[in-house]
């Protein structure tokens, strides 16, 4: 389900609130389980955690970019060895093997240097039979979340539900065809970059997914 037209939100917790609004058929269910893509859509997912009364994980993903335009995703790596390009960008933008190798060697590096930041000792939460939200703060060519459930099926959930507050159309139609559900609140007609469709699009910083993650989990310790 993708809302057409343009929305902009104060920031990612607002959008967060927002998006939980489209998964209220889920709230309470034993079987549900939030994963944050970080940095940025750890805070979305921790909004959406709290109102479904779900646990929230994060989910690491890291995007592979054209050297020099590094906003410009070639690919994505996640756990698991899972690698997905985007063969049209890699050849428009004239990417070498040897380059494609090096830039991947590299984003692997952070990725396993973030699971242990993010964890602090934790393991990985157990996803077969369960159903997975996915969640970032946007989409723009989707490369990212479309590693992110690649690796996902690999642990054989139920289902795997791409929830992100903004996104392309094209991003939307294609994460159709891999996730079991997509929920977009907001896709402009001109998509150009997610951080249009947010009044504050700073950063999110390492402390702040740990900060997030324990709320969280002292949300369920409580509850």
């Amino acid at each position: 389900m993708a809302v057409m037209g343009e929305r902009v939100f104060e920031d990612r917790r607002d959008a967060g609130r927002v998006l939980a609004g489209f998964l209220e058929h889920y709230r309470d269910r034993p079987d549900v389980v939030v994963l944050g893509l970080p940095r940025g859509g750890v805070p979305v997912a921790y909004e959406i955690a709290v109102a479904l009364g779900a646990p929230l994980d994060v989910f690491v993903v890291r995007k592979l970019g054209v050297p020099g335009h590094e906003e410009l995703a070639m690919g994505a790596i996640a756990g698991g060895g899972v690698v997905v390009l985007n063969e049209d960008i890699v050849r428009g933008a004239g990417v070498w093997p040897d380059t494609l190798r090096e830039v991947t060697a590299d984003e692997r590096k952070e990725l396993v240097r973030r699971e242990r930041a993010y964890r602090e000792g934790r393991p990985p939460p157990d996803l077969m039979g369960r159903t997975v939200v996915v969640v970032d703060d946007g989409l723009a060519t989707g490369a990212t979340m479309r590693a992110a459930v690649a690796a996902l099926r690999r642990h054989e959930p139920a289902g795997i539900v791409v929830a992100v507050p903004t996104a392309s159309e094209q991003a939307v139609r294609e994460l159709s065809a891999l996730a079991d559900q997509v929920v977009c609140a907001s896709t402009p007609p001109l998509f150009t970059a997610v951080g249009f469709s947010y009044r504050d699009f700073e950063q999110t910083t390492d402390e702040e997914v740990r900060d997030l993650l324990r709320a969280a989990a002292a949300r369920r310790v409580r509850a």
